[in-house]
């Protein structure tokens, strides 16, 4: 038994109400059940419980046993001193109040059908199942599901967020020069993520506004950075890049990170790290006041026209600096866009917004709904359950989901397993 079990029976009521008594047997009436707390202290607050003909109004505290009252030391927690009545699952030790007196008691075991007991274990304690209600979810109403992915969407975006204000209040809130670390992060994808990130924080933004509009300067800064233009390579390009950096290293007091945190194993040549820094340097140098941009933008067929991006004409005919390539554009493709938006644009123009009196949770829904959904196995898995996200809303809800509620067994938590124990 859990204690978050008794929180869910007592916050529902899924108990007999019409009998209840104290250990000691006076009768207790629940006029209100209280509010739960999240916070430190007891686990309702404001109860009002009519025990015996009086009634009282103050806070409800729940443990698995009577005893867990002395392991949490709560008789020397002035939080606990108006707690009125100790509901637990078996009495096994008389609690005492600072005046003497027993706290009423409730051993909830007593009021609860045993087919609730068995319906939450089957769903929450079987471990071989990838999700606990892996048999069940299907069963769950469209309504509940959809407005429970929406809340679960906003969430991941809250988690998201917290590294991106963390990031503001380091850069005294420029939110272009957040812009384009985790733009710089997320052109790494998931393997040279950290790298680029390293790489995006190794100088002042400042620095990148001053050069951007010279795109060889740019590129001289950021691959010299990077640690691409350490070493002699005998390739006009290079060279006219390594002598610039030199140049900009001096004059900016800088400190370049090595190239070995940049990884090309196992990787598709157009994700390589050097076509992907050049891709992003082309997109800043291209657009001043980007954040801007990004801002006044709501749909996704403009945001596809704003990531247009091209290269120098050198890496058109090169993956790397050592070696020629049949000629290509390398250009960003719409798939690429779309894990841009769901993971750098959208999280900061929600955190953007939050700052406006007129924010509206609407705005953020219509572009994330117009991306298509991704393709990983989660998503994948889901899908085989009867669940298909219909778009990135919902697949990133679905992640969320997994992570945070089923891989956790957080299923009193969740909408959807509160639901399907409730429906017992």
């Amino acid at each position: 038994m859990k204690e978050e079990f008794l929180y869910y029976v007592w916050q529902y009521q899924l108990f007999y109400k019409s009998k209840l008594k104290t250990v000691h047997n006076q009768e207790i009436t629940l006029l209100k059940i209280g509010v739960q707390n999240k916070n430190a202290g007891p686990d309702f607050l404001n109860a009002h419980i009519k025990i015996g003909d009086k009634t009282w109004v103050g806070n409800v505290e729940m443990h698995v046993k009577s005893s867990d009252w002395y392991v949490h030391n709560h008789e020397n927690d002035s939080n606990y001193d108006a707690v009125i009545l100790h509901v637990v699952w078996e009495h096994d030790v008389e609690v005492f109040a600072k005046n003497n007196q027993p706290i009423f008691t409730l051993e909830l075991k007593n009021y609860i059908d045993n087919d609730l007991i068995i319906k939450y274990n089957s769903i929450v304690n079987d471990s071989k199942r990838w999700i606990p209600c892996e048999q069940q979810i299907h069963q769950i109403e469209p309504f509940l599901l959809n407005n429970w992915l929406e809340r679960l969407y906003f969430e991941r975006l809250e988690n998201k967020s917290e590294f991106i204000k963390e990031l503001l209040q380091k850069t005294h809130f420029d939110f272009e020069a957040v812009l384009f670390m985790q733009l710089a992060k997320n052109f790494g994808l998931k393997i040279n993520g950290e790298a680029f990130f390293k790489l995006a924080t190794s100088l002042d933004f400042s620095i990148i506004q001053k050069v951007r509009f010279d795109e060889m300067q740019l590129s001289a800064l950021l691959f010299g950075q990077a640690g691409f233009l350490d070493e002699d390579v005998e390739i006009p390009f290079h060279n006219q890049l390594r002598t610039e950096y030199y140049y900009l290293k001096h004059k900016h007091q800088l400190q370049s990170i090595h190239k070995s945190h940049f990884q090309f194993f196992r990787m598709r040549p157009p994700n390589f790290p050097t076509i992907r820094l050049a891709q992003l340097i082309n997109l800043i140098h291209q657009h001043q006041n980007l954040f801007s941009k990004i801002i006044e933008i709501d749909q996704k067929e403009d945001f596809y026209k704003l990531f247009n991006v091209d290269v120098l004409d050198f890496w058109k005919t090169h993956f790397t600096f050592e070696t020629t390539s049949k000629k290509s554009a390398k250009k960003l493709t719409k798939s690429f866009v779309d894990l841009l938006l769901i993971n750098t644009i959208i999280p900061l123009k929600f955190v953007y917004l939050q700052t406006k009196t007129d924010f509206d949770e609407e705005t953020i829904l219509r572009l994330i709904q117009q991306i298509t959904p991704e393709k990983n196995s989660i998503i994948d898995t889901f899908s085989s359950l009867q669940i298909t996200a219909k778009n990135a809303m919902e697949s990133q809800a679905l992640i969320e989901l997994k992570n945070n509620y089923c891989t956790k067994k957080r299923c009193l938590h969740c909408a959807i397993g509160i639901k399907l124990i409730k429906n017992n």
